[in-house]
């Protein structure tokens, strides 16, 4: 049997919080992830990814619960350069060259990969000489991935890694963690960009309020938003009217363009059809940002992870 790359079992983590009660960051926390999976983690702010990650990553106690990477402990998988990371910010020395920082953090492992090569895989050689200050935002995220790649890790943990970066350099630096996975490499990555974890995880992790709200592909948790979007060009629409058909959840103008969010896609299009002027009318299943939002805001139902859940752990 194959030992997972990630297993956290009955997570919990709280924060005390001055003049205030203590908030519970991470509430009994569960999640399995296998060598060579791509996952994204995914929530809204405050919902315990950071924090999970920070255990995961040794960088914090659990109050209870266990963290194990690759079967032992998380400081024994990082000494041993098989896990790294890529965080949102700080690790970088200003009046270093993006070569020297390479070189300087690589002097800290046994063993590593050529300078050149991570420089290369980063997309960054061409400014090695540069100093990291006169680096933009997004070439210092692509300089904290190549010190992520230097141990060849089997494991590594991504915070946001694309935030300050172009759309091309993006889509390259998916391209990279795509290819890597083909060869066993395991990713686990927390974005805002939906889109990237649409097109690029093999798995779909929603986390609320510290715990698993639900877990699957791409697919299954679009499926997990019911109804459909009918949009049309209909100028003066009649909101109240499409309001009252049965099965509509929501009804907004966007210019000219009308949009209906509703259980019944037919009875709302047959509405559209008969008995207004709408033209270039759609239909279309709802996307991952729909899934989202119904299964992670606050005024989401409460229920247990097992009500949502469509991928087991």
């Amino acid at each position: 049997m194959t030992t997972p790359a990630i297993e956290l079992r009955d997570l919990r983590k709280r924060f005390a919080v001055r003049g205030g009660r203590p908030v519970q960051a991470v509430d009994g926390l569960a999640l399995t992830v296998q060598p060579g999976e791509i996952v994204a983690f995914l929530g809204p702010n405050g919902a315990g990814k950071t924090t999970t990650i920070d255990m995961m990553l040794g960088l914090a106690v659990p109050d209870s619960g266990t963290v194990s990477l690759f079967g032992g402990a998380p400081a024994e998988a990082i000494a041993t350069g098989r896990v790294s990371a890529v965080l949102q910010s700080g690790g970088l020395l200003k009046d270093l060259t993006v070569e020297e920082t390479v070189r300087l953090v690589g002097a800290l492992f046994a063993t590593t990969r050529p300078v050149e090569e991570v420089l290369a895989r980063a997309g960054i050689a061409e400014i090695a000489d540069r100093l990291v200050g006169k680096c933009s935002g997004g070439q210092q995220q692509r300089l904290r991935f190549a010190l992520a790649l230097l141990p060849n890790p089997d494991l590594i943990v991504l915070d946001e890694p694309t935030t300050g970066m172009d759309v091309e350099g993006r889509r390259e630096f998916w391209n990279a963690m795509r290819e890597d996975s083909g060869r066993g490499r395991t990713v686990l990555f927390a974005t805002h960009y939906l889109d990237e974890a649409d097109a690029y995880a093999d798995r779909i992790v929603l986390v609320r309020q510290g715990r698993v709200v639900a877990d699957g592909s791409a697919a299954e948790i679009k499926n997990l938003a019911s109804g459909r979007v009918i949009s049309a060009t209909l100028p003066g629409a009649d909101q109240r009217r499409l309001l009252a058909i049965d099965g509509v959840d929501e009804v907004e103008m966007r210019g000219e363009r009308l949009v209906v969010h509703a259980k019944d896609s037919d009875a709302v299009a047959r509405y559209l059809l008969t008995h207004t002027d709408a033209r270039d009318l759609e239909i279309a299943s709802k996307g991952l940002e729909d899934a989202f939002l119904a299964l992670t805001t606050e005024t989401a139902p409460q229920a247990s992870a097992s009500d949502y859940v469509t991928q087991g752990v």
